[in-house]
């Protein structure tokens, strides 16, 4: 039988993934962005959750903009619900990780954008919402 091959080049069988799935460094950066967006989503649901109970948050990658659009990349979106779908909050991700310099800079930004959102989206002002709102520190 020629041409069938048993071993991999080197005779030292099938390479197998460096890290296991559910290590983090195994983590995409979409992923690991989802987390953040995940729980800063929960941190706001523990506090404004009958509210937010209705409320969709999404992450897309970019925003859906007109090629003639002047002004600056949105980093989120607040669209209304219609009869049956719900109001939606949408992180863009890309634009956001464009902004930041540091996981924790993103982490940051992150939470002033959704806290800004929601205050929107309730009509009260972001550091009602959330104390912590445009602060360094968490």
């Amino acid at each position: 039988m020629a041409g069938v091959r048993r071993r991999d080049r080197h005779g030292r069988g099938v390479r197998g993934p460096l890290t296991p799935p559910q290590a983090p460094v195994s983590r995409t950066r979409a992923e690991r962005f989802d987390d953040l967006v995940d729980d800063e989503v929960r941190r706001l649901g523990r506090r404004w959750g009958r509210e937010l109970a209705k409320v969709r948050f999404t992450v897309e990658d970019v925003p859906g903009v007109e090629p003639w659009f002047e002004g600056p990349v949105p980093l989120g979106q607040t669209v209304p619900g219609e009869g049956d779908r719900p109001v939606r909050i949408t992180v863009f991700r890309r634009p956001v990780e464009a902004r930041a310099k540091g996981e924790t800079e993103l982490a940051r930004l992150i939470r002033d954008l959704l806290v800004e959102e929601v205050a929107d989206l309730l009509g009260l002002s972001p550091e009602s919402v959330d104390p912590s709102y445009d602060s360094p520190d968490d």
